[in-house]
């Protein structure tokens, strides 16, 4: 029935997949519904199709198709005044260099897929493991995955070589975390083990959802011989995750290849362009309406000349047959056409892609963004997206191994009143911790972890001297978790704990002298300072996120029975002794000063139990523990009477380790007026920590907004609130500007304009509630209060959900966005926005793999935008400027020729000149200017980082900036028309004879027009190099050079009929009047522009002409020494737990560690088979 009914949603046409229904062992069953195999492809073309499609996606670029009709025109004798290969050659070599390009990416896709198609893995296929490829697994195959491999594909776990059918994972390519997380199989299944027989002969059939994005949620059943069993997201394993600690495991394929939820998460890619690029798009089309214009009225002009002045000329010039004054005029349309193409030349487009790779290589090249230690140097991945860079409104960070390094961190501690882990000068002065800085030696202790480093030397004295406080303190981090250990060799540790916080604390205990070396369901045992000594577990009061504490309860070799418990402050403080309560001001104190530099800190305390209570408080929590109702409440009654009366121990402090120079990066793009947004899939408490941590949260805010409703409407009011908070006098209604944009204004665009806000708010707000609040009816609501606030955090957010928040400010606030992060749960995200980068990190390549940059390390970041990205949007700018005018200065002289000429289309320049115009006298200058021109160097772009708004307004480049371009192309033009032409009108040489030939005019206008464009680009250049001058001098060169040769005897009697231009250059340029016409006409050009400038700097200066003077008269300022700087915060920085359920009840399991007692094992949940009353709290069904 299963297979008629799917069989009918799966034909070959591929409809919607409205469920999933897999038989185990059975390939034609499964292979009949078409599901996708476990191939993926991120490539765009094979053998066969990229010549086509890649040439149909380059002629969808308007000026290519430009081109092309162009040449098609230049093909017809009767209306080309040009030759064709001006056009084709130049076309040719745009379109060859693009597709290489795309080739060449496209190989290096090819690659990437074939190297994870290629994997092997064992399959079981007709009762038979064999190894098979990625790529030939099929959903419904059994395969075998082996410790430390990457899963295959998205599989319902079966069984595997652990107790009670677990199996460890690391999901770091999925959500970020390196923390091991848990699956378990069911008992039916992982009761197979790793029998072949059994695993060939299971026919369970599975029924589920269809493939998705969400990868905290899977429903789904499985039958077996009729029986149901329920399956969710704790029995599968994700394709992304990697095996741990596991020897083997058996799962079922589910979901192949593309309909994996890693796959399904990717996102779509998207051809990335940047503004300019659609500007530019916007002003070719209006170039071409003004360039038909032009040859419009050029064209009227010819049919009223040859009306009026032509039909003279018919006595000895006849026209050919049929041809008349209107077939004239249209001839002489598309002559002009021809004529006037220099307006867009192609090699316009051939120079943006060359300054858009070198800069790529200046960002692959910079030795600043190089990490040494893990040997990686920043790259562009996309050469098409740098002067974007220099845009960038809103970033959208990732936290776990983007802004941290994913490393917990023992910072500091307070025992017994004292502080520890601090360093001070001999003046007393606080001292920065560098990697410089002694390290304490704890080679004394043979069990030490060598990679913990601590500094402070007064602790390691104070326990190895035997101080009771000390000592009591590291072994209650030696006994109070739920971590398991593992040694493979002797004295060689590895531990595994459910939160890296908890970790980071037992190797603090470790390397103080209190070693946790193992553990049975009934003890622990521990180093003390050398000694071995066993202590008996008597129960584990768990950790949950009400109480915000954990206990153990032992009894020491000695028979007395102590508690020991660990947990947030305001928790532990409420359950203190009286007598604790000075101890309690100075640790608070110190608990203070840690949350200023934004630690996560728990309280220690203990308490001695006398043996009479604990008989009676066992046989209280026997009953409690096996009652059928009110279970829960009852234990936590008991456990709220025991932990009373408590001694106060002292503090811990661990680090959420950031990366180096985090806080600073960011203060420097807040400078530069760049938004940063954090979208992260931790929890609340962590992300806030490091909010503070890294000075985008801090205490002078005037108020942090929680978002945490459950409800549309619960959200909807918490939102509400926080705007009216923050702008009373602001309107219910969004302020929404809808205006037209793109190619032909096609593309509608609504922008909600920013509010004004007094001080500074942040918002924190959770994944359930975002998910309401991106529901069309709120997301504007969303985005107003989001953009009032300085700083945002969105917490527990889904990759898809980090996608659509970028795509929400994309949409309504018509900036520039960069999404930066380092696992494949940022993938959507780096896609959705204009910028991705990719932090190449602890979380795998994914994110890398689909960014368009990539760097090791966050503080790179702004070197990326503030130096390099404003430099290259600079550069492009004054690229795009200093072309558009040198080219419509070079066709404006055509223009006005054309009044002269009878507006038969004749060309005012040489047809050599026009030919090499572009493509050598004036292309390498000008590709100098876009290549190496800087305003101010990078130590002043760092100084000031407002230099970096002007392109977030797009002041250096708009249509306001084309306009002018054009106004004042037409006034040069006119001067280096009519200038030259009255100049030499009825001239004669110093012989005597006439000057004022076709010939020389025209050698005298090309020569004024180069001089007068290179002047102007020496204006324009700020900073001069070696290479600038050489292109700029050697351009002038090679045109006298080239012009000498060509308007030589010998290429005339060689090349009578291309080289006609014959002693032109000698009977011309040895006249004074022609070169005091040279120096006239470029003193009138340039002049104007430089007195306009004068006076604009002098009563209007800009950000940046300020800083370039300032760069005149001082050296840059020398980086301020760093001292840290002592913050104090009565907010507690978060405790150092995991905030979820604790594992107690696991790890106190009998069968927990049946099979391998070394082994390390964490303790998410299960069943146990008979309860232990006495050891733990039991987890409900």
């Amino acid at each position: 029935m299963g297979q008629s009914h799917f069989g009918s949603l799966c034909v070959k046409e591929k409809k919607q997949e409205e469920e999933r229904y897999v038989r185990a062992n059975d390939r034609p069953s499964n292979l009949s519904y078409n599901y996708a195999n476990n191939a993926i492809r991120t490539s765009k073309y094979n053998i066969i199709t990229f010549l086509p499609l890649n040439l149909f996606e380059q002629f969808r670029r308007l000026a290519n198709a430009y081109f092309l009709f162009l040449l098609i025109l230049q093909l017809i004798p009767q209306i080309s005044s040009l030759s064709w290969f001006t056009t084709a050659l130049p076309l040719i070599l745009v379109l060859s260099m693009t597709a290489v390009k795309d080739a060449n990416d496209d190989i290096n896709r090819h690659k990437s897929d074939r190297q994870v198609n290629n994997r092997m893995v064992n399959v079981l296929i007709d009762g038979v493991l064999k190894n098979e490829k990625w790529m030939n697994v099929q959903v419904g195959d059994i395969v075998k995955l082996e410790s430390n491999q990457f899963v295959t594909a998205d599989l319902l776990l079966l069984s595997s070589s652990e107790p009670l059918n677990l199996v460890y994972v690391e999901t770091a390519e999925l959500d970020g975390e390196t923390n091991l997380k848990v699956k378990q199989a069911l008992t039916l299944t992982g009761e197979m083990g790793d029998s072949i027989e059994a695993l060939s002969a299971f026919k369970g059939e599975v029924r589920c959802e269809p493939p998705n994005n969400r990868l905290d949620k899977f429903k789904g059943t499985l039958t077996v011989n009729g029986q149901n069993y329920g399956l969710d997201n704790d029995k599968i394993l994700l394709r992304g995750c990697t095996l741990r600690n596991t020897e083997w495991c058996f799962g079922l394929v589910i979901f192949g290849g593309p309909d994996t939820k890693l796959m399904q998460n990717s996102g779509k890619t998207k051809f990335k362009r940047t503004s300019i690029d659609h500007l530019m798009n916007i002003l070719v089309l209006c170039i071409f309406g003004f360039l038909f214009t032009l040859c419009f009225i050029l064209a009227i002009g010819n049919a009223v000349w040859e009306v009026k002045e032509g039909s003279v000329f018919t006595v000895f010039l006849p026209r050919e047959p049929g041809v008349n004054a209107a077939l004239s005029s249209f001839l002489s349309f598309w002559s002009y056409v021809i004529v006037l193409n220099a307006v867009v030349p192609i090699s316009l487009y051939v120079s943006v892609e060359v300054i858009r790779l070198g800069n790529s290589f200046f960002i692959n090249w910079d030795r600043k963004m190089y990490y040494p230690k893990n040997d990686t140097p920043a790259q562009a991945r996309t050469t098409t997206l740098n002067e974007e860079l220099g845009q960038i409104k809103y970033i959208f960070s990732d936290k776990t191994g983007t802004l941290t390094q994913n490393i917990m961190t023992f910072n500091k501690c307070s025992i017994n009143g004292k502080n520890y882990g601090e360093l001070y000068d001999f003046s007393g002065q606080r001292v920065e911790i560098t990697e410089k800085t002694q390290k304490v030696d704890f080679s004394w202790n043979k069990l030490a972890d060598p990679k913990f480093d601590f500094h402070d030397y007064n602790l390691v004295e104070t326990v190895r001297e035997g101080n009771p406080e000390a000592q009591a303190f590291f072994r209650l981090l030696a006994l109070c978790h739920t971590v398991m250990p593992e040694e493979k060799k002797e004295g060689e540790l590895n531990y595994q704990a459910q939160s890296p916080d908890e970790g980071a604390l037992v190797t603090a205990a470790r390397n103080f002298g209190f070693v946790f070396r193992s553990r049975t369901p009934e003890t622990i045992t521990i180093m003390e300072m050398g000694e071995k000594v066993t202590y008996e577990l008597l129960a584990v009061l768990d950790f949950n996120n009400v109480r915000k504490r954990m206990s153990v309860i032992v009894r020491g070799p000695d028979g007395k029975m102590t508690l020991y418990c660990k947990g947030a402050d305001t928790i532990i403080y409420e359950r203190l002794d009286h007598s604790c309560k000075r101890l309690m001001k100075v640790t608070t104190g110190h608990l203070n000063e840690y949350a200023g530099d934004g630690l996560r800190t728990l309280v220690l305390a203990y308490k001695h139990l006398k043996e009479n209570y604990m008989e009676e408080w066992t046989q209280r929590h026997h009953e409690a523990s096996t009652a059928l109702e009110g279970r829960e409440e009852r234990l936590d009654q008991l456990y709220e009477e025991i932990e009373k009366d408590m001694i106060l121990l002292g503090a811990t402090a661990v680090e959420d380790k950031l990366q180096d120079g985090v806080p600073q990066t960011i203060e420097q793009l807040a400078k530069a007026d760049i938004k940063i947004w954090v979208l992260t899939g931790d929890k609340q408490e962590t992300a806030e920590n490091i909010g503070y941590s890294c000075n985008m949260l801090r205490e002078e805010m005037k108020e942090v907004f929680i978002v945490a409703a459950n409800t549309p409407d619960g959200v909807k009011q918490e939102l509400q609130y926080a705007r009216r908070k923050m702008c009373p006098e602001s309107a219910e209604e969004p302020s929404v500007t809808k205006a037209r944009a793109g190619l032909f204004w096609l593309q509608k665009t609504e922008t909600v304009q920013d509010e004004q806000v007094e001080g500074d708010y942040a918002l924190i707000i959770n994944g359930h509630s975002l998910a309401f609040a991106l529901e069309k009816d709120l997301e504007l609501e969303l985005l107003r209060t989001a953009c009032m606030c300085q700083t945002v955090i969105c917490c527990r957010v889904t990759p898809l959900q980090k996608a659509q928040v970028v795509e929400l400010v994309k949409k309504y606030k018509q900036a520039i966005t960069l999404a930066i992060g380092d696992g494949a749960n940022d993938v959507s995200m780096i896609k959705a926005a204009h910028i991705g980068v990719g932090i190449s990190g602890q979380e795998g390549m994914q994110a890398v793999l689909s960014s368009d940059f990539s760097f090791a390390q966050f503080r790179y970041l702004q070197r990326l935008l503030l130096v390099h990205g404003r430099w290259s949007y600079l550069r492009m700018c004054k690229f795009l400027q200093y072309f558009f005018y040198k080219n419509f200065t070079f066709t404006f002289v055509h223009f006005w020729y054309a009044f002269f000429c009878g507006f038969s289309a004749q060309t005012v320049y040489d047809e050599w000149f026009i030919t090499l115009y572009n493509l050598v006298y004036t292309s390498l200058p000008i590709l100098s200017l876009g290549l190496f021109d800087q305003d101010v160097n990078d130590r002043w772009s760092f100084e000031y980082p407002q230099l970096y708004s002007p392109g977030q307004l797009n002041m250096y480049f708009s249509k306001k900036a084309f306009v002018h371009c054009m106004v004042h192309s037409c006034y040069c033009s006119l001067v280096l028309f009519f200038i030259p032409w009255g100049a030499i009108h009825d001239t004669v040489r110093d012989d005597g004879r006439d000057l004022a030939d076709y010939q020389s005019f025209a050698l005298l206008a090309q020569t004024c027009l180069l001089v007068v464009v290179s002047i102007q680009l020496c204006i324009d250049t700020y900073a001069w190099t070696t290479v600038n001058q050489f292109f700029v001098w050697g351009s002038l060169f090679a045109y006298l050079a080239i012009t000498f040769t060509m308007y030589s005897n010998g290429m005339f009697l060689i090349f009578t009929s291309v080289f006609p231009f014959i002693g032109t250059v000698r009977n011309s340029l040895n006249q004074p009047n022609v070169w005091l016409t040279i120096f006239l006409t470029s003193l009138l050009c340039v002049l104007p522009v430089v007195a306009l400038r004068f006076i604009l700097i002098q009563i209007r200066p800009t950000i940046n002409d300020k800083v370039r003077y300032k760069t005149q008269v001082e050296a840059p300022p020398a980086p301020a020494p760093r001292r840290p700087v002592r913050r104090v915060s009565t907010r507690r920085s978060g405790y150092a737990f995991s905030h979820s359920q604790g594992y107690g009840a696991l790890v106190t399991s009998e069968r927990f560690l049946f099979k391998r007692p070394l082994k390390s094992l964490l303790a998410f949940s299960a069943q146990t088979e008979t309860p232990r009353p006495q050891l733990f709290r039991p987890i409900p069904e």
